[in-house]
């Protein structure tokens, strides 16, 4: 297989390079790929050759591609080339880095990166944290933390029947992910309580505190607060600060989501958006997103990981490692048993790219998302709706058409293929999404976007 092996590097290569030349968004539609493929798997092996054949006629075309130096839409999902490099290594080492003793250097390097990563974001020394798969697992287990916390440590042995009602609190921009984390730890969505936002779309502190005493007075039991910085849908960050202050006096659990904006914060300036958060008890980032690793990779950083491996570890006798009482067994601090060697992409990430490279490109991005939204907001017949926050913006065409417009203008940018952009609610309303992070875009990219956006709009107009 190694004459294959280097084909496939080879053509990563050429398609890292051409990606200016395909559409962004995948041209098919529903049922095109099933259809592709055989019904059933084959009985007898088949030559490469064919294999390869098939890949290269059916896998490209089906991409959306997300590496695409004209992806605007949702957030990134980057792969440096030191990062991809990294990942070739890990898939052909095969490791799982459940225990210690099952890949050593996976779980000290992981120890290791963390601690990279605390001090890339201006964190105290102090935090220590776990490599997730992604946010949305990082969330839940802190949501289980603060369930079991809130319970007594009950909720595990004996379970949710009978007991108090929990409730979590979030603002009304916080990630889809927080709800579903509620659902699966047994809480519920009806009892994630969205507290009301100011006029920057932060939660406003003393909502979280009339909020959490109305619900003990009437017999709920609070278990924690989720913060957003750098929401989903426009940005938006809470003022964390304040609303830790709430949550300690409460005496609850909190967690910082800042999946995607966290990144930023290897900028000093932009630290700003998230003050505070050195009190918090669980903050999330995905170093996937914006900083460049290849997909999966959130650090969850934890104040003390005590409680989360209180509430997370499980020690059968297969798992012990007998003699060192003391190790590191990231399996405790997940969800999950099995784990990846995350770890080797961080590392080579950080000794490629360095520091100053990650903030140079980071605050490039952001340089870009502004100047642009001021020519949007510029523009005859264009109305900026929200400003850019970190490097995401929203606006409209023609407002007064309504969303019927703005949707068939999303579509319309889509199926041109040259760029790819996504929509969100804002107040009732449909709006575009603009966001800068992909790893390859250019100042000159953004530009083309703008042009893009002009004369699709204009056949519209």
């Amino acid at each position: 297989m190694t004459d294959w092996n280097r084909r496939a590097v080879d053509w990563g290569h050429a398609y890292r390079a051409g990606l200016r030349e395909r559409p962004v968004r995948a041209q098919v539609q529903p049922g095109d790929i099933r259809a592709a493929l055989p019904e059933h798997p084959p009985e007898h092996p088949e030559p490469m050759d064919a294999i390869w054949a098939d890949f290269e006629r059916i896998v490209p075309s089906g991409l959306t591609h997300w590496q695409h130096p004209r992806f605007f839409a949702y957030f990134p999902a980057n792969a440096a080339p030191s990062s991809i490099l990294a990942e070739h290594l890990v898939a052909e080492i095969g490791a799982q880095a459940m225990l210690w003793q099952t890949s050593p250097v996976a779980t000290e390097m992981e120890e290791r990166m963390v601690a990279w990563l605390a001090h890339a974001f201006g964190l105290p020394p102090r935090f220590r944290g776990v490599l997730q798969d992604t946010a949305s697992t990082a969330t839940f287990s802190a949501v289980l933390t603060m369930r079991e916390r809130a319970l007594g440590w009950a909720g595990n042995a004996e379970g949710l029947a009978g007991g108090p009602r929990l409730r979590l609190y979030a603002s009304e921009q916080t990630h889809s992910s927080v709800e579903k984390a509620a659902v699966m730890a047994g809480i519920g969505a009806a009892n994630l309580v969205r507290v009301p936002t100011d006029a920057k779309w932060g939660m406003r502190p003393e909502a979280l505190a009339a909020a959490i005493e109305m619900d003990r007075a009437g017999g709920y039991r609070p278990a924690g607060v989720i913060l957003c910085v750098g929401g989903t849908g426009i940005g938006a960050s809470d003022p964390i600060g304040a609303c830790l202050d709430v949550a300690a006096q409460a005496g609850l659990y909190t967690h910082v989501d800042a999946a995607w904006a966290g990144a930023a914060m290897v900028c000093p300036e932009a630290r700003a958006h998230w003050a505070g958060a050195e009190r918090a008890d669980s903050i999330v980032v995905n170093p996937h997103k914006w900083l460049g690793a290849q997909f999966d990779c959130s650090v969850q950083f934890l104040a003390d990981p005590t409680d989360q491996i209180r509430t997370l570890a499980m020690r059968p006798d297969y798992l012990h490692t007998p003699g060192h009482a003391e190790i590191t067994n990231f399996s405790e601090w997940t969800p999950q048993l099995g784990r990846r060697f995350r770890a080797l992409k961080l590392w080579f990430l950080f000794r490629a790219e360095g520091l100053e490279g990650l903030r140079t490109r980071i605050a490039n991005h952001m340089r870009w998302a502004e100047a642009l939204a001021e020519q949007v907001a510029a523009e005859p017949g264009f109305e900026l709706t929200t400003p850019p926050m970190f490097s995401l913006f929203t606006f409209r065409h023609r407002p007064e058409r309504g969303d019927a417009h703005s949707l068939a203008l999303i579509e319309a940018l889509n199926d041109d293929g040259r760029i790819y952009v996504t929509q969100t609610t804002l107040e009732g309303r449909t709006v575009i999404r603009f966001q800068v992070g992909q790893w390859d875009t250019t100042e000159a990219d953004v530009a083309f976007a703008w042009d893009v956006i002009r004369e699709i709009a204009g056949r519209l107009g």
